[in-house]
């Protein structure tokens, strides 16, 4: 019970905002935390989950699994931003890629890209890690984000209407460009709580996780001692 409460508590430090690219409106917080290279395993599995459809849809081709894993190791933690959000077991259930141009005159735009479990569809996961990518890029100065997406994978396409970004379709192919605002005193103040707070959760999370692997084995132990 203290960790629910305590995670109640995590949630009741942010002010209300809404699911949109940081707009004002109800509150919606679910820890979205920077992913490392530590976390390639849990990426990996995450990815290796999804089905033939929704990998088509994520990279736009039926990618398999040493595409995948291919993928996930050719990562770049230190030029790109990777962002995740974990169960109460530390599952990745929805993780974005902010990717960052090679070309320096191409430094001022970002390509975001998303995936979500199937179980944990419809919980607006995909937005609210949108938001958080929306973000990170207006803080690190970045003027144009932008969504490469095949026009069928309408979820995509709603997150970024929702954003207010301008979607052209050019066959089975959409491009959604959002102009971005420059970085703010407000804008710098939620990133940093919002990724104390998202560490402050997974390390909670952690510590129940452990505790339950505890109590098992002693459980266990207990049940040998008896027989």
């Amino acid at each position: 019970m203290i960790f629910h409460r305590l995670h109640r508590w995590l949630k009741s430090l942010l002010p209300a905002r809404s699911e949109g690219a940081g707009r004002p409106g109800r509150r919606s917080w679910v820890p979205i935390r920077e992913l490392a290279p530590r976390h390639r395993p849990r990426i990996e599995k995450h990815l290796l989950s999804l089905s033939s459809n929704d990998r088509y849809l994520r990279f736009g081709y039926a990618a398999n699994d040493e595409q995948i894993r291919m993928y996930v190791q050719k990562l770049n933690f230190g030029r790109d931003e990777i962002f995740g959000i974990f169960n109460r077991r530390l599952e990745l259930v929805a993780m974005a890629h902010l990717a960052y141009s090679l070309d320096p005159q191409w430094r001022s735009c970002g390509e975001f890209g998303v995936s979500v479990a199937s179980q944990q569809r419809g919980r607006g996961l995909g937005q609210l890690l949108f938001a958080r990518a929306v973000r990170h890029a207006q803080n690190e100065g970045v003027r144009m984000m932008f969504i490469h997406a095949l026009s069928e994978n309408a979820a995509m396409l709603k997150i970024a209407r929702n954003a207010g970004s301008r979607v052209e379709r050019d066959g089975s192919e959409s491009e959604a460009y959002l102009t971005l605002p420059p970085a703010t005193l407000d804008s710098r103040w939620h990133e940093v709580l919002d990724e104390h707070i998202a560490e402050l959760d997974y390390q909670l999370k952690l510590q129940a996780s452990q505790f339950r692997k505890w109590l098992g084995m002693r459980s266990n132990n207990e049940t040998r001692d008896k027989d």
